[in-house]
């Protein structure tokens, strides 16, 4: 059966309103547009050289996406995470990393294995240099290859929807690697536990070790 509906077009390339939506979530992300920040249209506007209808749709995405709120009279704003938010944040990580970890550590391959360690080495590296910012790279890039490693679409897709505010959170918590060694310690732990195939033991290591992490966040 042929289609010939012509309310569909083709699509050759990302819409504007993608690609803006994709820049101002990587400036949450990193820090560009801090927690807080207010999000000027016009300003925004200015500075992709676009007119204001992609850059509104662009901003209601990351309102559905919970990363900015809309606040009525007053405007767009970075969202700000609270306790209960990072807290509820972690529940989820601990959840969706588990379950991507269980299937790394029974069907995962020599491959994936090698750049988790390679990962684990940045991060020594990173730790035995004293720079934080790098430790904190390494860190997300462990916990996103992780996920990627399983192969499952559906929660690759989830943990995207966290990972901006992982992120956020990991640069908060650059500040409070109180044992910068101790942090490679608990990857070093995950990496051994999934070489060993141990599901129970991957499990545990994971739950401690995002437990550990959410517990300096809320001190710092």
């Amino acid at each position: 059966m042929t289609m010939t509906d012509p309310t569909f077009q083709r699509v050759n390339r990302e819409s504007t309103a993608t690609l803006i939506t994709r820049q101002l979530r990587e400036g949450i992300m990193n820090g560009h547009l801090p927690a807080g920040a207010q999000l000027s249209e016009a300003s925004l506007a200015q500075e992709f050289g676009v007119s204001r209808g992609p850059l509104r749709e662009a901003t209601q995405r990351l309102v559905q996406e919970g990363l900015v709120r809309s606040e009525l009279n007053r405007g767009l704003f970075v969202k700000e995470l609270d306790e209960a938010e990072i807290r509820d944040l972690y529940v989820a990580r601990t959840a969706l990393e588990t379950a991507a970890a269980r299937i790394v550590a029974r069907d995962g391959s020599a491959t994936t294995l090698q750049r988790l360690r390679r990962v684990q080495e940045d991060m020594r590296t990173a730790a035995e240099s004293g720079d934080l910012p790098k430790l904190s790279d390494a860190d997300f890039a462990f916990h996103h290859l992780l996920v990627e490693a399983s192969a499952s679409p559906r929660l690759r897709r989830m943990h995207e929807t966290l990972m901006v505010e992982t992120r956020m959170c990991l640069t908060a918590l650059e500040e409070t690697y109180f044992d910068p060694e101790e942090q490679v310690d608990e990857h070093h732990r995950i990496t051994e536990a999934i070489a060993a195939g141990d599901e129970a033991a991957v499990v545990a290591e994971i739950e401690e070790h995002m437990q550990e992490a959410l517990d300096r966040l809320i001190r710092g």
